[in-house]
């Protein structure tokens, strides 16, 4: 999304492990791990069997989608209507002077990805669901039509489709709907995903024990508060050597590396044989810093870190049409809602 975008059967494990599900509309699908095993007594026809195969296989197993501004134009509106609520918000609800709420959103958007995530960095405390419910309740999805050339194109892609938000899961569930898209894939990362529970402090340990054991509706309700110590960022740029370092976001979103590898180990991706397509250019960079390749959407133009470039999502076959040389099933849909997928951890 641009700019100004916030953008969201379980198995209990022994001890402190990370496993994940997705969550479906009438069913719960559960992904087992198969221990590998060693064998011997290969034959030389077995051998050239095995690198024959390896040969045919196709060079992608998954496609990892952005949602807005990627599977959606930018010329919607849906972004420029979200960065005004993100403002309405920091002034209704925080209490912020609107004079400053321009400079202030620029700096948080660029130093820590999302301005919601700048926000907490830098005291702010709300309720998420608020947040989003304020930021995207009141946009115009009425703009966003549905677009059965792209439902065409994604149901002839045999490959593992997901969508990786920053967004919310509601809006993520009402976009993908009004573009008719929602059986289309496997699941969705979304900030829900990535941020199951409320941290009020920022851990790098994703089993500290403070937030061990605890579910989204057994941490306390938090309000729509400041506190009493806001870093002042402006401020800190004002310097011509800042002496302080930026304080760290509890949220965990796109570009952050950690959050994207965090999103791949959830959903079981493999990034050297996954194709991530975005619309922002520093999410696409921060994919190919941790392996995926990379296609950025909105441009013909490629820049670092993009393999390649498409002017419209619709131009995909175009641009990529080894993806439909692969011989594997085609009009691979998925039954029902789209899952959220999520991380439990036990």
């Amino acid at each position: 999304m641009a700019a100004a975008t916030p953008g969201g059967g379980g198995g209990a494990a022994a001890g402190a492990h990370c496993w994940w599900f997705l969550v479906l509309a009438s069913e719960s699908l559960v992904h087992l791990c198969i221990p590998f095993t060693s064998f011997v007594g290969f034959d030389q026809m077995e051998f050239h069997e095995d690198r024959y195969m390896q040969a045919q296989r196709p060079k992608y197993d998954c496609l990892l989608f952005d949602l807005d501004d990627t599977l959606y134009p930018l010329s919607t509106g849906v972004a420029t209507a979200c960065r005004i609520n993100i403002e309405d918000y920091m002034v209704e609800k925080l209490g912020i002077e609107r004079s400053i709420i321009p400079e202030l959103g620029n700096l948080l958007y660029k130093n820590y990805g999302t301005t919601m995530a700048g926000l907490r960095a830098i005291g702010y405390d709300f309720d998420y669901d608020e947040y989003h419910s304020f930021v995207h309740g009141r946009l115009p999805y009425e703009n966003i039509k549905p677009d059965p050339v792209l439902r065409s194109l994604l149901l002839n892609l045999p490959y593992r489709k997901i969508i990786f938000t920053n967004a919310d899961k509601v809006h993520a569930a009402k976009a993908l709907s009004r573009l008719g898209l929602e059986d289309c894939f496997e699941g969705i990362l979304c900030f829900e995903t990535l941020n199951p529970i409320h941290k009020s402090t920022v851990s790098d340990d994703e089993d500290d024990i403070e937030f061990v054991g605890l579910s989204t509706a057994q941490v306390p309700p938090t309000t729509t508060t400041s506190s009493s110590e806001i870093f002042d960022i402006i401020a800190h740029f004002a310097q011509a050597n800042p002496s302080s370092k930026l304080p760290k976001t509890p949220i965990v979103c796109k570009p952050s590396e950690a959050a994207i590898e965090k999103a791949l180990k959830i959903a079981n991706i493999n990034p050297q044989r996954t194709l991530f397509f975005e619309d922002s250019v520093r999410n696409i960079q921060a994919g190919k810093r941790v392996g995926l390749h990379t296609v950025l959407v909105g441009t013909s133009q490629r820049v670092k870190g993009a393999d390649f470039a498409l002017e419209s999502i619709h131009n995909l076959r175009e641009a990529l049409p080894e993806l439909w040389q692969a011989d594997r099933k085609s009009e691979v849909g998925y039954p029902g809602k789209v899952a959220v997928e999520t991380s439990v951890t036990a």
